[in-house]
């Protein structure tokens, strides 16, 4: 097991039993006086539900061009044999496309936008990072979805990072509807942190992109939570975004409908929150995966 040093492990996870521990972080680290896009309001809504749904992030012309690249990268016989492509395991089908932020100079472009990295610095109160950027592609009839997770969990059991001063945002790139496998997030759920039962597998990164199961919460602690805080599923036309915090409990079904589902899914990392060694897996992930590159977006 891989041990990180002179640092507290504020939130365990993978042990015997599962449990449940308050968030001990902020969930808005700027102050509410700092300038930037989002608005006192929103950061207070943030605060309260950890997200912010955003009607437009970028405009229909915009979209055409993400798009384009998504089919780009997703028919490239390269790309797909590369080891940041990740499969469908039956349609055999590109499921997602990691580190495109490296890949594609046009979602390089996206990252740096104000619009996206001003929210995140804002949000965050300090430079950030990608700790993480993909493209999810969910073609109709039968694209499966994502079972329900913090990624929290995952970041901090298996990339090290210490705090929760991590914030998502999943812009869309075709309409989502109530019935294409949209993203559901539990309101509030970002205050609790449920460490999960049962010890990390070497490798599980190569079975958990395809189907979660190191780090997933039991069908009681769901039914809680569900319980408790309900359940919000997001739709909107393509260019619409979500941001969300990065111990929120959310996931996503299957897409059985004809209509296609896909995004661009970036995660910011405050650069004050750097990943040490993993706090609960006995080896970091693959770097395309989880950054160990920390350089400030500029």
């Amino acid at each position: 097991m891989t041990t990180t040093t002179n640092v507290t492990d504020l939130y365990p996870t993978r042990g015997a039993t599962e449990v449940a521990t308050p968030r001990q972080d902020p969930v808005v680290w700027g102050s509410p006086d700092t300038p930037g896009p989002v608005s006192a309001g929103d950061l207070q809504s943030l605060d309260r539900d950890g997200f912010l749904a955003i009607d437009q992030l970028i405009g229909p012309d915009e979209v055409e061009v993400y798009a384009r690249e998504l089919e780009r990268l997703t028919t490239d016989p390269d790309i797909r044999a590369d080891e940041r492509s990740i499969v469908e395991p039956q349609s055999k089908e590109i499921r997602s496309v990691f580190e495109v932020h490296k890949i594609s100079e046009v979602f390089a472009k996206l990252v740096r936008d104000e619009r996206v990295v001003g929210r995140a610095r804002q949000i965050l109160g300090s430079d950030v990072y990608v700790h993480q950027s993909r493209i999810n592609v969910k073609p109709g009839f039968g694209a499966s979805g994502f079972y329900w997770h913090s990624d929290f969990e995952t970041w901090h059991a298996e990339d090290g990072l210490p705090n929760m001063r991590t914030i998502s945002v999943s812009i869309a790139l075709t309409e989502n509807y109530d019935t294409n496998g949209g993203l559901m997030i539990m309101p509030g759920s970002h205050k609790t942190f449920l460490g999960c039962a049962g010890a990390t597998p070497k490798d599980n990164y190569k079975k958990s992109l395809m189907m979660q199961d190191a780090g997933t919460p039991s069908d009681e602690a769901l039914t809680k939570m569900a319980s408790e805080y309900g359940i919000k599923l997001f739709t909107g036309k393509a260019g619409s975004a979500t941001w969300f915090d990065c111990n929120c409990m959310h996931g996503s079904g299957d897409n059985i409908t004809p209509f296609p589902r896909s995004n661009v899914f970036i995660v910011f990392n405050s650069v004050e929150n750097t990943a040490v060694e993993p706090f609960a897996a006995p080896i970091r992930r693959p770097e395309f995966i989880g950054a160990r590159d920390f350089t400030p977006v500029k």
